[in-house]
């Protein structure tokens, strides 16, 4: 089975603040968390290290009152991980989704259904996000791209 590899356009922010893009993806990544898990599939969120793993586990815990995700830090919780498992090392077991948020696509990225990754406004950003989308393709995943939708009333909560 072929690889898919969605690839989300985050929105221009009117700030210069990397820090800013960093929390918009981490943001749309507990979206993605979120809406995997409802649809009962088992989802690896892959980091760039320890700090950012705990980050993203931290804003699961807070981010949606209403819809609890099942989530833990790889090393803790149940002995097959919890519905979504947060790491920045390659998963100890089958998953079949993967939200990359690191700079580039993990060598063990082949082993999923479905990849989700982020496309920053940021130059720089943008730019590894293009040498991960051709790699994608290089490696024979079929790879689409679409621009982030999110209501209104839940944009202002990402720059939070």
């Amino acid at each position: 089975m072929q690889t898919q590899v969605m690839f989300y356009l985050l929105k221009d922010e009117v700030t210069d603040d990397s820090d800013q893009e960093s929390r918009s993806a981490l943001y749309h990544a507990c979206l993605q968390a979120s809406y995997f898990y409802r649809q009962k599939q088992r989802v690896y969120i892959y980091t760039q290290d320890q700090q950012h793993a705990e980050q993203i586990d931290e804003m699961l815990w807070a981010f949606d009152s209403d819809s609890f995700v099942p989530h833990n830090l790889v090393g803790e919780g149940p002995k097959q991980g919890a519905a979504v498992e947060i790491g920045f090392q390659a998963p100890q077991g089958r998953r079949s989704v993967l939200i990359n948020l690191t700079s580039t696509v993990p060598n063990f990225a082949n082993q999923f259904q479905f990849i989700v990754d982020f496309v920053p406004s940021d130059e720089t950003l943008k730019q590894q996000a293009r040498e991960r989308f051709k790699t994608c393709r290089q490696w024979g995943f079929q790879v689409d791209n679409q621009a982030v939708t999110v209501p209104s009333d839940v944009s202002s909560e990402a720059t939070k």
